[in-house]
């Protein structure tokens, strides 16, 4: 070694040393590692119990009536799955303007509850809470006479169907409606029926309009029927209002908050969970990003494997604890 060399290099900026096998490279990113208690995995159920829908938009994602999803479920269970998410899905259910369909005994969350805790007595089940899937409007909430969102009659059905689905077996509920005031009457109303220590709430506490929601509209079949959802879903790049957003869900008593979508926002997930290191936090990959990620693997450009371990540790880096990638295991 030279004498220049020595002079010029200073020992704590030798970095080679510490990563130079595979085990050292793992105790430099073990605040990323991704475990199956990091995942939430989510879930499209259909009316019709004996049907599976594929997803143009999202290839290898499909929609699953009753009876499909146990076999479905089974072999992601077995490999640590430990939690999912539920999403209903309105085919041929009525539609009206407060979305009675949305908590109903034929709503096909309401119908599957049972049977999952049944199948899975281990696996936590989360349910996405919005009257979008169930509006004739497709809005996430019941407009007045003006065309815009009552947020007063929104937010109590809201709570309504939140209650519905804690009765039929959910251990968590989540509100993906973006409105004001809607953890308040959620906990309110579980205080009310003595459920507030069994049922959590899950805010998608920083949700922005996207570009990238696309794919899953399709899914869920939820789009608008006129105007869009900027009016109650932060604008792309209003930081400061996203960190009031989970300011507020937490003086309203939610338990986990969320960022969605997550790869335009990873700013915001480091400023939310550096101010409430206490909240467990969410990320969103949602379907957009997952189509974007999944054909661009299927190009060449990466392997999807790794491309993807290399996300999700991204999310993990940034501070997070749980990511809901469209697909498990991919």
């Amino acid at each position: 070694m030279s004498a220049e060399y020595k002079n010029v290099v200073q020992k704590r900026h030798i970095l080679h040393g510490g990563f130079f096998n595979k085990t050292l490279r793992g105790w430099q990113a073990l605040r990323t590692e991704i475990t199956p208690q990091n995942l939430m995995y989510p879930v499209f159920i259909i009316e019709a119990d004996n049907e599976v829908q594929s997803i143009p938009s999202m290839p290898g994602v499909c929609r699953y009536g009753i009876n499909k999803l146990k076999e479905h479920l089974d072999g992601l269970v077995k490999n640590g799955l430990t939690s999912i998410m539920a999403f209903g899905v309105a085919e041929s259910l009525h539609k009206d303007e407060r979305g009675s369909n949305a908590d109903s005994p034929q709503n096909p969350v309401v119908r599957a509850l049972p049977h999952l805790r049944r199948w899975f007595p281990e696996l936590t089940i989360a349910c996405d809470v919005c009257l979008c899937p169930y509006t004739s409007h497709g809005h996430c909430g019941i407009l007045g006479q003006n065309g815009s969102i009552d947020n007063a009659k929104s937010i109590k059905r809201i709570a309504e169907i939140s209650l519905a689905y804690a009765k039929a077996g959910a251990q968590i509920v989540a509100p993906s409606d973006m409105l004001d005031g809607r953890i308040g009457s959620i906990k309110s109303l579980l205080i009310e029926n003595n459920l507030q220590n069994s049922v959590a709430v899950l805010s998608y506490s920083c949700k922005f309009a996207s570009n990238f929601y696309g794919p899953f509209r399709d899914a869920a079949k939820s789009s608008p029927a006129s105007g869009d959802r900027k009016c109650y879903q932060l604008p792309p790049g209003s930081g400061g209002l996203a960190l009031r957003a989970a300011a507020r869900d937490i003086d309203e008593g939610a338990d986990f908050l969320m960022v969605k979508p997550i790869m335009a926002n990873m700013d915001v997930l480091k400023q939310v969970t550096e101010k409430y290191p206490e909240y467990p936090m969410f990320v969103y990959q949602v379907s957009g990003e997952y189509a974007m990620i999944l054909a661009a693997a299927e190009k060449g450009v990466f392997d999807l494997k790794d491309a993807l371990m290399e996300i999700l540790g991204s999310y993990r880096r940034a501070g997070n604890c749980m990511e809901k990638p469209h697909k498990t295991g991919s």
